[in-house]
């Protein structure tokens, strides 16, 4: 199935974020995130941040979202709010969603209030095939949410 965005939203710690992507920036995404990898797959975890932190600045990857934003656990509503707003504003796209497992059924919730959601497919982060398109761009959030970590624990 094509989609007209793809939608990522990811937490790691304290930190929930999301991603929303074009569908014509995939194919040029894709070669720019090929080097991404889940973040709990990694054993050295430091270097490789420090690494992805460069990749994401050389290759301007977040200029390539449509949009993204970033903000501690505890503003989880800030995050929802903002892709309810935007999910309802595109009701004549087809739009792709993938929520951490941990924040589904919250998510799920608000999303109750939105009507006529038959133009949304949403999974669960951990439905995701490994290696499809879908799994790879979702990588992108998990990398920010680390490297955001990282910056914060200095």
């Amino acid at each position: 199935m094509k989609f007209d965005y793809y939608i990522y939203i990811d937490y790691s710690k304290n930190l929930i974020g999301y991603i929303i992507i074009e569908k014509n920036r995939i194919e040029e995404i894709l070669p720019k995130i090929s080097k991404l990898h889940h973040y709990k797959d990694i054993k050295h975890r430091k270097e490789y941040i420090s690494a992805m932190k460069k990749r994401f600045e050389k290759e301007r990857i977040k200029s390539l979202l449509y949009k993204w934003k970033i903000r501690e656990i505890r503003l989880n509503l800030d995050i929802f709010i903002d892709i309810a707003e935007f999910v309802k504003k595109r009701d004549n796209c087809i739009i792709f969603i993938s929520v951490d497992n941990n924040q589904y059924y919250s998510f799920m919730k608000l999303l109750e209030i939105i009507p006529h959601q038959k133009h949304l497919v949403i999974v669960k982060e951990s439905e995701l095939k490994k290696g499809s398109i879908e799994y790879k761009l979702g990588l992108i959030i998990d990398t920010m949410l680390n490297i955001e970590r990282r910056i914060q624990r200095r």
